[in-house]
């Protein structure tokens, strides 16, 4: 079992962000109970990766009775998140000062995107928009097209519910070795922030020019972008380190001495067509031969299909096939205590009896 083992986890469903933080917290041993909405009761779907290893529950939120029970509930647990607009906790009863007020060792974890406060904190918002006031958006593409959405990895969940189960962990240490339990304000656009901060830093030392491809990490530099091969498929070169530049060059059999000169800007897009060329001649799998073994730091560009049968995964066991699902396993790992998966999403509802019994709920009130 995990180091989350025996922590009880009260998660208000959401979408996106919220979920993926409980399941972190699960997958790392916490017992995180699920509050679905009344009404979606039966609803099953073992394909929804965020709700594995959780048990659930439903409730009607808007009735008193029901909320005096979910009250019961938070005086029993360690941690209680939610990703509602702020104030609707409050509204429902359920706000932090009422939940801290019975429970002071309670962590309360809040997940939005623009925060508990600030002029844009009750605006609808998704990961895009969290992600193009962190300067995050206006950085990633190519410099004659629009900012590309990197998916919504930035925002939703390494700015948002990786954050907030960072955040709730960190709010935990703290409860257990002084009894005081917190809010955690997350809040998207302060954790894209927070994974924007290397290149802040940068620019400030003016290693980084605030525009689209024109850095060492962004597109620009002729050994650290992808690359076409003759079969429409890609590689990866991230050869920054001359070591490894060095051996780029050596086995792309290029001798060329425009290349010595590694870091002059000028010489980028030049270099870089040059490579192109080069890459274009083999395909995929000839170039993933020539590089096996290479710390020239090239790889593959695998789709999700493929990255499951990438032997480097299989032997890792990162991925793990659970009732017929083949899913990404636990991270990270851990010498003394194993996270483990315990079940794919069960139907929602389904844990009601058991969370009566075992918190002293009344039943009839949910």
């Amino acid at each position: 079992m995990g180091p989350l083992k025996n922590i009880k986890v009260l998660e208000f469903s959401g979408i996106g962000p919220g979920p993926y933080c409980g399941m972190l917290l699960a997958d790392m041993g916490a017992d995180v109970i699920r509050v679905g909405r009344k009404g979606t009761e039966g609803i099953e779907n073992k394909y929804d990766i965020h709700n594995r290893s959780k048990r659930s529950i439903t409730a009607d939120l808007k009735n008193e009775k029901t909320i005096k029970e979910i009250l019961k509930l938070i005086n029993q647990v360690d941690v209680v998140f939610e990703g509602y607009r702020p104030g609707v906790m409050e509204k429902l009863g359920l706000g932090p000062d009422v939940c801290l007020e019975i429970n002071p060792k309670l962590v309360y974890g809040r997940m939005t995107g623009w925060g508990q406060d600030g002029p844009m904190s009750n605006l609808a918002g998704h990961d895009i928009n969290y992600i193009s006031l962190s300067g995050a958006l206006n950085a990633i593409g190519r410099k004659d097209s629009n900012p590309i959405p990197p998916l919504n990895l930035i925002g939703d969940y390494g700015g948002g519910g990786m954050h907030l189960a960072f955040g709730i962990v960190s709010g935990l240490i703290h409860s257990l070795k002084t009894g005081e339990g917190q809010v955690v304000d997350s809040a998207m656009v302060d954790g894209s922030l927070s994974l924007m901060s290397f290149f802040y830093s940068l620019k400030e030392m003016g290693h980084w020019e605030d525009k689209r491809e024109s850095n060492l990490l962004d597109g620009f530099a002729h050994f650290y972008d992808t690359y076409e091969c003759s079969d429409n498929k890609y590689i990866a070169v991230g050869s920054i380190e001359p070591q490894f530049y060095i051996e780029l060059l050596e086995k792309l059999e290029i001798d060329d001495k425009a290349f010595k000169d590694q870091h002059n800007k000028d010489l980028w897009p030049e270099l870089k067509e040059k490579i192109a060329s080069r890459i274009k001649l083999k395909s995929r799998s000839e170039w993933v031969e020539i590089f096996s073994g290479s710390d020239a730091c090239v790889s593959p560009v695998l789709s999700m299909e493929e990255a499951q049968a990438h032997p480097h995964n299989v032997s890792r066991e990162a991925f793990t096939n659970i009732d017929g699902f083949n899913q990404p396993n636990a991270s990270p790992r851990y010498s003394k205590t194993k996270p483990e998966i315990k079940h794919n999403a069960k139907e929602v509802g389904v844990d009601l009896n058991d969370i009566c019994n075992e918190f002293n709920l009344s039943k009839e009130a949910f």
